[in-house]
C-alpha cells in the first residue's frame, strides 16, 4: 500500500470520476486506474462502483476513507514537522469557506501566503454542513462558517457543531437589501424588513445560513418572505437581483460584488455570523500558523 495510491483514492471520492482525479493529482488517468486496481486487490474488495455516470464509494470504500485520509494527513504532518525544524513551513493547506467570504479573510490569506511562500493554498466553497463534515473528516484544515450559538443553520433548530470541531468567533458582517437600480426603493437611502412584505425575494435554497436567518428575521417582523427564486450560488443570487427576479437581502460583501446594485442598509436586520472551525485532533504545523493570526 502506497501513500499516492491514497491520495488518488481520496482524489477519485472527492471529485467523484477517474477522469476529474487524475487531473486533479496529475497524473495521467489509467495510472491512476491502474493504482486503484491494485490497492484494491490489496484489500480484497472493490472501492468503487463504477456502474453508473458518477463514481461512487462501495460500502468498503466508505470505511476504508477515513482511514486513507487520516495516513495520508499524518504522512503530511510528519513532512511539516520536518520543515518546521528548518525553520520553514511547506506543504498543502487546504481550506474552506461559504460564498463571498469578508474581505478581510481573503486579505489574511495574502498575509499567510507572503510569510510562508512555500505553502500551497487551495480555497474550496461550500454550504456550512458540509463544510464542517470536510473539517471533521480531515479533507480540510479549517474553514470559515456561520454559526449561531454553537449551531449550523440546518433544520428548524439547526444542528450543533461537532465536539470534534474547534472554533473562534471572527465577527459578523451585516445584511443589506440589493435592488436594481430601477426599484423603487433604489432612492430610499435606508430600508426595514416590513418594506420587503410584499416584495418578491430572491433568496438562497433552504437550510443555507443566509436562509434561515431571512425566514427567522421575517417572522420575528410579521410576515414571511415572497420567495420568487432561490439559488444556492451566493453570487449567482446577486446576479439575479441585478436582472430583475426580485429583491435580495444579503451580505454586504456579496452585494457589492455587482456594482450596477443598489444597496441599502436595513437598520432591523441581523448579521452573518463568521466562525473559523478546526478539528481539534488534526492541527498541522500549516494549520497553527494559519490559527495564529485568527484566534
Amino acid at each position: 500500500m502506497e501513500l499516492r495510491q491514497l491520495r488518488y483514492l481520496v482524489a477519485i471520492a472527492e471529485e467523484g470520476g477517474f477522469t476529474r482525479a487524475a487531473e486533479r493529482v496529475r497524473v495521467a488517468q489509467p495510472a491512476v486506474s491502474q493504482q486503484i486496481a491494485q490497492l484494491e486487490r490489496e484489500l480484497g474488495a472493490r472501492l468503487f462502483d463504477r456502474s453508473g455516470r458518477r463514481v461512487r464509494l462501495t460500502a468498503a470504500g466508505e470505511a476504508f476513507l477515513p482511514c486513507a485520509r487520516a495516513t495520508l494527513a499524518a504522512a503530511d504532518a510528519g513532512k511539516d514537522a520536518v520543515a518546521a525544524l528548518r525553520g520553514e513551513l511547506a506543504g498543502q493547506l487546504t481550506l474552506g469557506t461559504i460564498p463571498c467570504p469578508p474581505d478581510s479573510f481573503i486579505r489574511q490569506l495574502g498575509v499567510y501566503r507572503r510569510r510562508h511562500p512555500k505553502v500551497r493554498l487551495t480555497l474550496r466553497t461550500g454550504d456550512p454542513e458540509a463544510l464542517a463534515a470536510d473539517v471533521a473528516s480531515g479533507a480540510l484544515a479549517a474553514a470559515l462558517i456561520g454559526v449561531t450559538a454553537d449551531r449550523l443553520p440546518a433544520g428548524p433548530a439547526g444542528q450543533r457543531l461537532r465536539a470534534t470541531l474547534a472554533s473562534a468567533d471572527l465577527g459578523t458582517e451585516p445584511l443589506v437589501l440589493a435592488v436594481p437600480p430601477d426599484h423603487h426603493l433604489a432612492e430610499a437611502g435606508e430600508a426595514s424588513l416590513p418594506d420587503l412584505r410584499h416584495e418578491p425575494i430572491v433568496t438562497l435554497t433552504p437550510g443555507t445560513g443566509l436562509r434561515s436567518v431571512l425566514e427567522s428575521a421575517c417572522a420575528t417582523a410579521g410576515f414571511t418572505p415572497n420567495v420568487h427564486a432561490e439559488t444556492d450560488d451566493l453570487a449567482v443570487l446577486a446576479d439575479m437581483v441585478a436582472h430583475g427576479l426580485g429583491v435580495g437581502v444579503l451580505p454586504r460583501s456579496a452585494a457589492r460584488s455587482r456594482q450596477e446594485l443598489v444597496t441599502l442598509p436595513l437598520h432591523d436586520a441581523p448579521h452573518r455570523s463568521m466562525t473559523l472551525i478546526w478539528n481539534r485532533d488534526r492541527t498541522s504545523a500549516l494549520t497553527q500558523a494559519f490559527l495564529q493570526d485568527h484566534t
